[in-house]
């Protein structure tokens, strides 16, 4: 019997993993990370009990705050737009998570993320998206590694998030707690980053607003508290409709501009991962996301570097941003991606 542990989070979705992979036949236990939030804690333990599974918790506080949280601010104080939860996967979940398991006698980890792994015959595991598009997670994967992907199982891949409730329901899992998404940044707990940022980070001060030509139009409170192609909360009167296009923190100076100057349709990308494909060193047609809701868009990758592309879209994007992740994709796999810079 192969031994499994299931990173649970105490909602649906990871409960539901932790049921089907018991059902199959594993030897599941159930682990849950201590990162912010603490009551996931207990509605997981709860789960793990009705599913008869050990359960154990790991605190990964410390660990969460310097790689992600430390992540958050940094980017944001540089005049980016960071994507935590792609960062969390990364350095936590998929990296001290997977060790965890393995120090627990596990060679495998799953979690309830939307997406199907498959291999081919004698080829590289490949994320592919999930059969429910509007929970597919595949954007948050881009960067994990052949030796990860080994070892990880997405039993939810071939659900849609109906049926997934229906299993629930049917095996008796909806529990208090368990209505629980996923969706946003834990550490905010729906609350509005700029008030994080105000706590957390040391050095943010107002600075100017200019348009495209230079012209001061008026003041800003942070370039941390601005984002590429926001329109609200600018406090500038210019008689059109203004948007964020540009934040230069080392100026730190906030630049607006019309809708339209926020199309564009090249972009540069660092610290490529490729997953699907080699680089083929060579120019190749993809789709791909500038951000996770975005719709896959054609367009055509230029490798610079082993970890570097060029990518121009076949038609203009709407307000791309650095720091955020650009995933290009063959069909419905993942074929690599990396940061927007």
């Amino acid at each position: 019997m192969k031994k499994v542990v299931v990173a649970m989070s105490g909602g649906v979705d990871s409960s539901v993993a932790a049921f089907l992979l018991k059902r199959e036949g594993y030897d599941v236990t159930g682990i849950t990370m201590k990162l912010w939030d603490t009551q996931c804690a207990a509605d997981a333990r709860k789960t793990a009990s009705a599913l008869g599974i050990d359960h154990h918790v790991v605190d990964l506080r410390k660990a969460f705050r310097r790689d992600v949280v430390g992540y958050f601010c940094s980017e944001y104080l540089h005049g980016r737009t960071p994507n935590p939860c792609i960062m969390c996967n990364n350095r936590i979940k998929f990296g001290i998570l997977l060790d965890k398991a393995k120090s627990l006698g596990a060679r495998l980890l799953a979690t309830g993320h939307y997406v199907r792994l498959y291999r081919p015959l004698n080829g590289r595991y490949r994320i592919r998206e999930g059969v429910d598009k509007f929970k597919d997670q595949s954007y948050f994967l881009f960067a994990l590694r052949q030796r990860q992907l080994a070892r990880l199982l997405f039993p939810l891949g071939k659900y849609t998030k109906g049926e997934v409730r229906d299993v629930a329901a049917k095996a008796g899992l909806i529990l208090p707690g368990h209505t629980r998404e996923s969706q946003d940044i834990c550490f905010l707990a729906g609350g509005d980053y700029r008030r994080f940022l105000k706590r957390e980070c040391k050095g943010i001060k107002p600075g100017r607003v200019k348009d495209l030509s230079g012209q001061c139009l008026g003041s800003h409170k942070g370039t941390a508290f601005y984002t590429i192609g926001q329109r609200q909360g600018l406090g500038i009167a210019a008689g059109k409709p203004l948007y964020v296009v540009k934040l230069d923190a080392a100026k730190n100076e906030v630049v607006l501009a019309t809708a339209e100057d926020l199309k564009a349709r090249e972009l540069t990308v660092t610290d490529v991962s490729w997953m699907g494909i080699d680089n083929p060193g060579k120019p190749f047609r993809a789709l791909a996301k500038i951000r996770y809701n975005h719709k896959k868009s054609p367009c055509r990758i230029i490798p610079l570097s082993p970890r570097k592309v060029k990518a121009i879209f076949d038609s203009p994007q709407h307000a791309i941003t650095p720091g955020q992740a650009f995933v290009f994709y063959r069909g419905q796999d993942v074929a690599g991606g990396g940061w927007i810079s």
